[in-house]
Order: C-alpha cells, then sequence, then structure tokens
C-alpha cells in the first residue's frame, strides 16, 4: 500500500467507527449515580445490527456515593428509528423476561432491565435507578426520534402466543436470522414491506407465524399468491396484511390462530385550520354583531305591531281589554 494513503485510510476508519464508539448519550449522573469512563461495546452481529439502523453506543458504569457504593452498567444504542429500537429490543429481549412497567417496551431480567425509548435501547444490569431518576437520561438524549411504533407490533393475536417469541422483520437479513424459510425475494421488502413474528403454543409443539404488513392491500393480494407457491404454506390475506405459517404441527390449532388476524381500518379526519386566525377571529366577532343587529330589528318589529294592534283595538270600540292587568290599590284606607 503506498504511504501516502496511509494517513487517508486511518482518517476514513475514525469517521466511520466515531459514531459508535464516542457517542455521548449517558449524562454524567442519574439519580445520585456518579458515571464512570465510557467502554467500548462489541456489535454481535453487525449485517443485523445495520439492518436495524444502528447509529451509535455508549457503555458507562455507574457508582453512587459511599456508604452505598451501589453501582449499574448501563448500555445503549441509538437507532435511525423507533421502529429500528423495536426490532432491537425483540431481538435482545431474554425468552424468561418478564414484563416491566418502565416503558412501553420493557422487560426485568435477571440482573437488570432492558427497554426501548424512542428510537434508543438500553440495558441496565446491577442495581438500576429508579424509573424518576431517568427522567434526566431521557431530557437529554441526542437525535431523539419518539415517532410512533408500527401498528403491526399489536397484530398478532395474543392467545397462546408464546412470550418473548416475538420478532420484528425490517429486511432480508433479519428475515433470514428469525424465518429462514421464507426467501426474501417472495417477502418483497423493496415495496416496503415488515412483518412481525411470533411462536404460538399447539398440542403438538410449536408454530411460528409471520404476519407481512404491504402498502396496498393489492400488493398483498399479489405477494399473498407468492406465498402459496412455497411448499406447506399456509396463508391468509386480510386487507394489506398477509399472514403465514408453514408446514403448522397442528393444522386445526394453524386455522385457528389465522383466523383471529383482522386488518382494522383507522381512518383520521383532518380538518383544515383557517391560516389566518385573526381575519377568522373578525369574521366570528362579524356574525355576532350581525346576528345580534337582526334580534333587535325583530323585537322592534314586534313592539310596534303590538301596539299598533292595541290601539287599532280601541278605535273599533274596544272598552276593556281582555288581558287587562288587576291592580290592588293598597294605600287605600280601609272601610269599616
Amino acid at each position: 500500500m503506498p504511504r501516502a494513503l496511509a494517513p487517508l485510510l486511518a482518517k476514513a476508519a475514525f469517521l466511520l467507527l466515531a459514531p459508535l464508539a464516542g457517542a455521548a448519550i449517558f449524562p454524567d449522573q442519574i439519580g445520585t449515580f456518579q458515571k464512570g469512563p465510557p467502554k467500548t461495546i462489541a456489535v454481535p452481529d453487525q449485517a443485523l445490527y445495520d439492518e436495524f439502523g444502528l447509529e451509535a453506543t455508549e457503555q458507562a458504569e455507574y457508582t453512587a456515593p459511599s456508604p452505598d457504593k451501589k453501582r449499574f452498567n448501563a448500555t445503549a444504542w441509538r437507532l435511525h428509528d423507533p421502529t429500528g429500537a423495536l426490532a432491537l429490543f425483540e431481538a435482545r429481549r431474554p425468552p424468561a423476561a418478564a414484563p416491566s412497567p418502565l416503558t412501553k417496551l420493557a422487560v426485568r431480567t435477571s440482573d437488570g432491565v432492558i427497554f426501548a425509548y424512542g428510537n434508543y435501547v438500553f440495558q441496565f444490569t446491577g442495581s438500576v435507578p429508579a424509573a424518576g431518576d431517568l427522567q434526566a437520561l431521557y431530557n437529554q438524549l441526542p437525535k431523539l426520534d419518539q415517532s410512533p411504533l408500527p401498528a403491526l407490533m399489536a397484530d398478532l393475536p395474543p392467545q397462546g402466543l408464546e412470550p418473548n417469541s416475538e420478532r420484528y422483520i425490517i429486511g432480508p437479513v433479519s428475515l433470514q436470522r428469525f424465518y429462514p424459510g421464507i426467501p426474501p425475494s417472495v417477502a418483497a421488502f423493496h415495496t416496503g414491506a415488515e412483518a412481525q413474528i411470533g411462536k404460538y403454543k399447539t398440542a403438538k409443539g410449536l408454530m411460528t407465524v409471520a404476519i407481512f404488513n404491504y402498502p396496498t392491500p393489492s400488493m398483498a393480494r399479489d405477494q399473498a399468491g407468492e406465498f402459496q407457491k412455497l411448499s406447506g404454506a399456509v396463508v391468509k390475506r386480510t386487507g394489506p396484511l398477509v399472514a403465514v405459517t408453514f408446514s403448522p404441527p397442528d393444522p386445526d390449532a394453524a386455522e385457528r390462530v389465522l383466523a383471529r388476524i383482522n386488518y382494522q381500518v383507522n381512518l383520521t379526519v383532518n380538518e383544515k385550520v383557517p391560516v389566518n386566525e385573526v381575519k377568522g377571529m373578525a369574521n366570528i366577532l362579524l356574525n355576532i354583531f350581525a346576528l345580534a343587529g337582526i334580534m333587535v330589528c325583530l323585537c322592534v318589529v314586534a313592539g310596534i305591531g303590538f301596539g299598533g294592534f292595541r290601539v287599532l283595538a280601541r278605535k273599533m270600540g274596544r272598552k276593556q281589554e281582555p288581558d287587562a292587568m288587576i291592580v290592588l290599590d293598597l294605600n287605600a284606607p280601609a272601610h269599616k
């Protein structure tokens, strides 16, 4: 290699590795815990993490002051968006993990917690800080993305679902890792497809079910035909969703699970907001004054009409008004 290229290659390597090795994600203090020097994180499956959209990582040890001397290790992965964080959270979640109320995506492990927040995934081991103390961490997260999670994650029927077996698929690499029986060409990720995979308990063993979401129902219809060409495939299409399982150990259980997968349409109506709010308020005030003017005119007309009718009635000879008022003279002296 030419000597002149060595500095350029070294600089390029530094620029490529800097986002992963030197990302400042954690604050100097979480609750009473003080941050130690950051550590390097090894990525176990670079291709998979790249597909999830890994942008930066950081690991550090936090220690509480004396006399507690409690400590915990904190690891963070920043992804491109919350969908990638969901995929990484499900991939790292242990089978025996228990649900945790820490965040919407959180589990307790044998030595700590794993949870997702926006486009971040965190793993704490040791003396995990209280949920309230983590707000300082959330408030200073760089490039935080809190866009909604994909609705597909909730489409797997919960009945019979093996805990922590869900895996979110966003490309060919994750498909190969978690459901290698499906060719990427059939999944058609180039159309924008994503999938949620889960395992179901049956009387004859575990059964893997995948739900693919396509941009339109017509695309889903086309891909359902491609899935049906695969050996042992049991396929159901509902709206833009295609549910599939292969050679299920219990065909009847497979039919029952697929029957519970149904696409729910959510409609959102966007109302037009006036561009000029001042003009809109002025129009409202003018309408109020116009309505008040109309009411005053109606009252005047009604009063004139009523008074004119009484005058006309007297001129026509009516002496006693049918609705004359009875007056009591309370000041007059009493008769004995």
